[in-house]
């Protein structure tokens, strides 16, 4: 939201008020707190402190490296929830002192610095370096000029940006992939992925300078980046006071570290949730026979299919939800899914948190009051999406009970999974929650009840790095409650790109898993675009077919999209090794599975507006091709690095150094997948399923590792709480060594063709 009329003018309508001067420093030892009084004009004498405005600006530290600041205008105004979850650190105390020319608190080598004496000037240092203060005219509190209606009022503040500095994050957008010069409001829409919507709006930020910020309010939170101010991130919220927190670095992965510590890491997901998932697509026409004609398909073309995904239609029309399997199409559900599950398969059936007015439901919830309600006391109803609905209130504990008892009664038919959808269109006005809550801040927050309610459930029921959802509406601390995908894409090659994008950016919003649909899900996909997507959503952290009106079975297309879904969906189970590994990354540091190349090489200027290619992995790069005629362009940072996927035609050296741009052409069996320097890469024994034991016949590949290298890989096991196989790799020279003590069984050691192999806790040595 823009408060200013170019430079020097306030818009119509607006009384601005700005923290000026700091007129007084006090610190609450016990608390661990520095609060900063700051006037809204220049005192200059008693008399000017009459009838004159004060902001508070309160500075604290909830663990080390991170900065919690409050301002407020008025300090009694009401304050309701939601609010987000933010985790402190037990007994945690920052170190705070106060002299004549400043205020300081110190916490984990990040340090607030308000400065006394002048006009308003608060810095924040990371180890001595500045990372970007508030300045004059940051910390404002803007109301509506008097006679202006409707009246309201609230509070921005405005934090400085380098030349040169990128701005990451806000979610999952599909626009920019660097944030700058946009305005971005933090407001959950269902607006597919062609738009400035979005499903999953994070307010939170990090640059490419080492630091992050999170706007602690699930309410709308408008964000200026660099488009009000050129030099300034602007962040608003209505009210009287703003609440956000600055997260040190130095690297953004440290920032992701910090920020997932407050807000929740992602969980760990099952094993065979990495696998293939094969949908019914949405409005296609299917039953048992259709299911079964897909399984079989894929059984019969050599693909591996981990879970099969029924899609809205398993519920009678006009019924959603009313979670009965319309009994046209599947007259035997139990033992359909009993039939799924001898075939290996896990079972994953759609849902969304609307009750349909002609569903049997729908009477039941209203007379026990389990529907939100309007300010009338009505139910709150409307005809989108399904005649009638209504939505369930999960601020209700018992209107929560009895939704999570529908779901008990699929998953003990043999469901063992959901697609958590919608959840962004939530009514702000006019509504009465259960427990409360400011209709406002529920809009955003209701997807984090609504996917927490449904995770916990299977957590409870299979298991803790059991449960595993497809969701698509998420905020703040979603990332809690994988997995997650991309939305309504359409199917093209434009619209693969702009899901990337936004699965990068909801990366650097600390979630640690993200997916899309193959192929894409609006209209049908030419094969060119299918074979292209499917090799894309192979090497994506989940990877699912799905579309709308379409199918996506690889052999709607040609012959050759089921070769190439078989050679990807192959070579990804086959680096289940090395997935899990980065997996171990996401639920235990926060950094994502998919990784923006900014996030990975943060000294290389060269990786800060890359959106067109990612890091799998930390060791990973993945270059998708987004043109009909296999045409990629892509950033190849310093450094030999190997291919790891080569087409039939082998048209490719196996080495590209850089740093440096490279452009090649592909087929479509083939996209640059390099493996970086110094790379020591666990590639499974098993390209069948993913849920194997990971250790057991791993092969270890070595690539362009220096000279002195020695390092321990840890691997996997695949079992749970089971402790990974740690293999220590040497290079002297010439020769590589290898050793182990807890290898499982059989392993082995590759270097371009030369293999050598183990067995247990034997040392191998290879000659290079």
């Amino acid at each position: 939201m823009k408060f200013t009329d170019g430079y020097w003018q306030t818009r119509p309508g607006i009384d601005p008020l700005y923290a000026v001067e700091v007129d007084d420093v006090r610190v609450d030892e016990a608390a661990g707190t520095m609060t900063v009084y700051a006037p809204t004009a220049v005192i200059h004498t008693r008399g000017d402190t009459l009838n004159r405005p004060m902001i508070t600006v309160t500075y604290s530290s909830p663990a080390p490296g991170v900065v919690k600041v409050r301002v407020e205008h008025f300090a009694g105004a009401a304050r309701r929830g939601p609010d987000f979850a933010v985790s402190s650190a037990d007994g945690y105390r920052p170190v705070v002192k106060v002299d004549e020319t400043s205020g300081v608190l110190e916490t984990g080598g990040l340090t607030v610095r308000a400065h006394r004496g002048g006009r308003w000037h608060v810095d924040f240092e990371q180890d001595g370096r500045v990372l970007t203060s508030s300045l004059p005219k940051s910390v404002g509190v803007m109301t509506t000029a008097h006679g202006v209606t409707p009246p309201g009022s609230w509070v921005h503040e405005q934090l400085t940006i380098d030349p040169g500095e990128h701005v990451y994050g806000l979610g999952e957008r599909f626009g920019p992939f660097v944030k700058n010069g946009q305005s971005v409001d933090i407001w959950n829409e269902d607006g597919g992925t062609s738009s400035e919507q979005a499903y999953k709006n994070v307010p939170f930020y990090v640059t490419s300078k080492g630091y992050g910020v999170f706007v602690a309010h699930p309410e709308r939170v408008s964000f200026e980046v660099a488009s009000e101010v050129n030099t300034r991130v602007q962040f608003s919220v209505a009210g009287q006071a703003l609440e956000y927190y600055l997260v040190g670095g130095p690297t953004p992965k440290d920032v992701l570290r910090r920020y997932s510590g407050l807000t929740g890491r992602p969980a760990e997901v099952p094993a065979w949730s990495y696998g293939l998932w094969l949908s019914t697509s949405f409005t296609t026409d299917y039953d048992e026979a259709t299911v079964t004609s897909f399984v079989d398909g894929m059984a019969e073309r050599g693909l591996p299919l981990s879970v099969f995904h029924f899609d809205c239609f398993w519920m009678r029309e006009y019924q959603w939800c009313d979670f009965e399997w319309d009994p046209r199409v599947f007259p035997d559900p139990e033992g359909m899914l009993a039939r799924l599950h001898e075939r290996g398969l896990q079972v994953s059936a759609w849902i969304n948190p609307y009750i349909a007015q002609r569903a049997a439901l729908f009477g039941e919830a209203v007379e026990k009051g389990y529907l939100l309600r309007t300010s009338d006391g009505g139910v709150w109803q409307w005809d989108k999406w399904q005649a009638g609905m209504g939505l369930v209130d999960f601020t209700n504990p018992e209107a929560k009970a009895w939704y999570v008892g529908h779901l008990e009664r699929l998953l003990d038919q043999g469901v063992d999974c959901f697609k958590t959808d919608f959840g962004e269109r939530i009514p702000a006005d006019g509504v009465v929650w259960h427990d409360g809550s400011d209709p406002q801040r529920m809009h955003n927050y209701y997807a984090q009840l609504y996917n927490q309610t449904v995770f916990e459930l299977l957590e409870r029921r299979r298991g803790k790095g059991e449960a595993v959802l497809f969701a698509r509406s998420a905020t703040a601390g979603g990332q809690q409650l994988p997995v997650h995908w991309g939305g309504d894409c359409d199917s093209t090659y434009a619209s693969m790109a702009e899901s990337l994008r936004g699965g990068l950016s909801l990366g650097l919003s600390g979630f640690g898993y993200w997916s899309h649909d193959i192929g894409g899900f609006e209209g049908t996909p030419d094969a060119g675009v299918f074979k292209r997507w499917a090799a894309f959503g192979l090497l994506s952290s989940h990877s699912r077919l799905h579309g709308s009106h379409s199918y996506r079975v690889p052999w709607a297309f040609d012959e050759e999209a089921v070769d190439v879904t078989r050679r990807f969906t192959r070579l990804k189970l086959s680096l289940m090794p090395y997935l899990a590994g980065a997996a171990e990354q996401a639920t235990g540091e926060g950094t994502p599975i998919m990784r923006a190349m900014a996030l990975e090489f943060p000294g290389d200027r060269g990786t800060f507006g890359v959106d067109t290619q990612y890091m799998l992995g930390d060791a990973l790069l993945v270059a998708p091709v987004f043109t009909a005629d296999g045409e990629v362009e892509y950033y190849v940072p310093e450094g030999t690095w190997t291919r790891l996927v080569d087409g039939a035609d082998g048209a490719h050296a196996a080495t590209v150094t850089g740093p440096r741009w490279v452009t090649e052409t592909h087929g479509f069996d083939s996209l640059p997948v390099l493996v970086r320097p110094g790379t020591v890469l666990p590639v499974g024994a098993r390209s069948d399923r993913p849920d194997y034991a990971w250790a057991d016949g791993v092969e270890l590949r070595l690539f362009e590792l220096p000279d002195g290298y020695d390092a321990v890989t840890a691997v996997p096991t695949g079992g749970p709480g089971q402790a990974p196989a740690r293999f220590r790799v040497r290079r002297d020279g010439d020769r590589v060594t290898v050793s182990t003590d807890d290898a499982p069984g059989a392993w082995s050691v590759r270097t371009g063709d030369r293999t050598a192999s183990g067995r247990g806790a034997e040392v191998v040595t290879l000659d290079l």
